[in-house]
């Protein structure tokens, strides 16, 4: 019995039959693969189910992923999306449930977060309350640099809407140890951290979020893709402005 796969189908309550259709493969193909631990699954099967149970491939078939380990510095990608959109909605639910030390959404507008994740302000809550340290960097609606994005955009839900529409959202976690800052240093890249996880966005001139390329990054070593991500991140923060008045365990 594959009991690392049958767990993770359960925490992201998917049964075999969604499993299957997700995968473009027959139910019983699925069951073979949770009663039968030694069968492994072709690689493209492999990489949808950690995508749709939002779960690494060495948790699942841990022999597969030693045959496909990376040594060089490519070894902190985890997995590429040609569009943010089709990074499954399960990966970023996962990422923000086992975070527990850091959470950072530095995301120009962070308005799809509230859009695809139930219960995210909740989920944030519980987590500030727990002792992972919450932050959000939004851009200031009303500066030129969202004037001229916008004007690249030119979409119906603009971007100062966007943003305004993530404020109203952030104005419900003042005081619960959610902290957020304006910044105007990163329109066209989107840092979102989990502990040691990391999905970034890097965005192209006259498209949206959703359409930005992705990558899910992990940290393997020091000054690594990772850290050069987080230390640019932690710059923006360092100049950003509150969006409201900060406590000192905030900041």
């Amino acid at each position: 019995m594959n009991d690392a796969l049958r767990r993770a189908m359960a925490e992201a309550r998917v049964n075999d039959r969604k499993l299957a259709e997700e995968c473009g493969v027959d139910v019983k193909t699925v069951g073979r693969w949770i009663t039968e631990p030694g069968r492994v699954p072709h690689a493209r099967h492999r990489w949808a189910v950690c995508n749709v149970l939002g779960e690494d491939e060495g948790v699942l078939w841990p022999a597969a992923a030693r045959k496909a380990v990376k040594v060089g510095p490519d070894r902190e990608i985890v997995s590429v999306y040609p569009y943010r959109s089709a990074c499954p909605a399960s990966l970023w639910r996962s990422l923000i449930t086992k975070a527990e030390r850091e959470l950072m959404f530095a995301g120009y507008t962070n308005y799809f977060l509230w859009l695809e994740q139930a219960r995210f302000g909740t989920a944030l809550r519980r987590k500030a309350s727990a002792g992972c340290r919450v932050r959000f960097l939004v851009g200031d609606p009303d500066s030129e640099i969202t004037r001229a994005r916008e004007q690249e955009e030119d979409v119906a839900l603009s971007l100062s809407t966007r943003i305004r529409v993530t404020l109203a959202e952030l104005e419900k976690l003042k005081g619960h140890d959610v902290a957020a800052r304006f910044s105007i240093g990163h329109a066209y890249l989107s840092v979102f951290r989990f502990d040691d996880d990391m999905i970034v966005t890097p965005l192209l001139t006259h498209s949206v979020g959703h359409d930005a390329p992705t990558l899910h990054l992990r940290r393997h070593q020091d000054d690594g893709m990772f850290d050069r991500f987080a230390t640019h991140a932690e710059e923006l923060w360092r100049r950003g402005r509150p969006v409201w008045e900060e406590t000192h365990g905030q900041a």
